[in-house]
């Protein structure tokens, strides 16, 4: 019966899919299911456009079910679902190993969580740089570049990465994240995987250099667009009109896609010490497999196994059926700039999803 109702309920969303650039987040539908209730959630805001999505998606499927979103920050969300203030967290980090069993939040006692892995954005290297519109850079060179050890924009390691290009003799500018983010914890784990000799750092939410600095990404890509010279790492669904790296990879560069964003998390094992249905990404920065983009932010929707309240397990698993199927993945790629989940990563989540209750 659940798989048949999900299935229906996919199909219903699909539709209405296509009609929500108009609709509030909280806006009630008309589609009628034999769900009722609110659900809460809480935590990341790279996610929060997603959500939003997401969330106008399912209410429009499901008339009487409100779903709330809060995005506090991933340790915020992460907090309130441990103690059993929200439903769900979305989380650019997985929650630990140990906090995933026993009593958890709302889960039924003893049942535990679940981390399933339903966003995923490539982190861009974006530039303004005077008469260059394309740009080849390796995990070494953005090393030196963003720990200001690499300063001018034609030193003979940028010139070797770019043959032909029009490098200018030219300071470089370098813009950072000012605030605590998961997007700053994704790129110095990038980096710190892929060039450690030049980036020992471990990898942290605040940026350990000073230099040029913004708020959010939002605030980077303002930057970027107002100087001249200058490169910064940012969600690559704020990087418009700018110019945007390739990331050697193997043999040959690779540039930010859905699908080489994608790929990653199809090379990358899942962090040993889990449960098998606990779907954790380690994300291989360092691949050398053609056509994959490593630097990506992974965030997690993190769920109960099974609820204390049977009516809110029925809702939470319809809801993360939709955000993980491919109706779902594509509306949020369309409205927030995400990269759906590949098919083989989507059969996973979703065999998870159907045992939720």
């Amino acid at each position: 019966m659940r798989s048949t109702t999900t299935t229906t309920l996919i199909a219903a969303l699909a539709t209405t899919a296509l009609l929500l650039s108009g609709c509030a987040v909280n806006e009630q539908g008309q589609g009628e299911s034999d769900l009722s209730g609110t659900v809460e959630g809480a935590g990341s805001s790279a996610q929060g456009a997603a959500q939003d999505v997401w969330i106008a998606g399912f209410q429009q499927a499901n008339g009487s079910v409100t779903v709330d979103y809060d995005p506090a920050g991933s340790g915020a969300g992460r907090d309130q679902f441990l103690a059993g203030a929200v439903s769900y967290a979305g989380s650019d980090a997985a929650l630990a190993a140990d906090q995933t069993t026993g009593d958890v939040g709302r889960c039924e006692p003893g049942a535990g969580a679940v981390d399933l892995p339903v966003y995923i954005s490539p982190i861009v290297l974006a530039f303004n740089v005077e008469g260059v519109e394309e740009l080849n850079l390796d995990a070494a060179s953005v090393a030196r570049i963003f720990s200001g050890d690499l300063d001018r924009w034609n030193d003979p390691a940028l010139v070797a990465l770019n043959p032909g290009a029009a490098l200018p003799d030219a300071r470089i500018t370098a813009v950072h994240r000012s605030d605590d983010s998961g997007t700053t914890w994704n790129f110095t784990d990038y980096l710190h995987e892929a060039a450690p000799a030049e980036w020992p750092n471990e990898p942290d939410d605040a940026f350990p250099y000073e230099g040029e600095a913004a708020q959010g990404s939002s605030g980077i890509a303002g930057v970027l667009r107002e100087g001249v010279n200058v490169i910064g790492y940012l969600d690559a669904s704020r990087a418009q009109g700018l110019g945007v790296a390739s990331l050697a990879v193997g043999d040959g560069f690779v540039a930010p896609d859905a699908a080489s964003a994608a790929a990653v998390v199809d090379v990358s094992p899942v962090e040993p010490g889990r449960a098998e249905d606990d779907l954790v990404i380690d994300i291989d920065r360092a691949t050398d497999v053609d056509g994959v983009y490593p630097l990506v932010l992974v965030s997690y929707a993190i769920a109960c196994r099974q609820y204390a309240d049977p009516e809110e397990g029925a809702i939470m698993q319809a809801f993360l059926a939709w955000v993980a199927s491919e109706e779902g993945q594509d509306a949020a790629a369309l409205d927030a700039g995400s990269a759906p989940m590949s098919p083989e990563l989507r059969t996973r989540v979703e065999a998870v999803v159907d045992t939720i209750g």
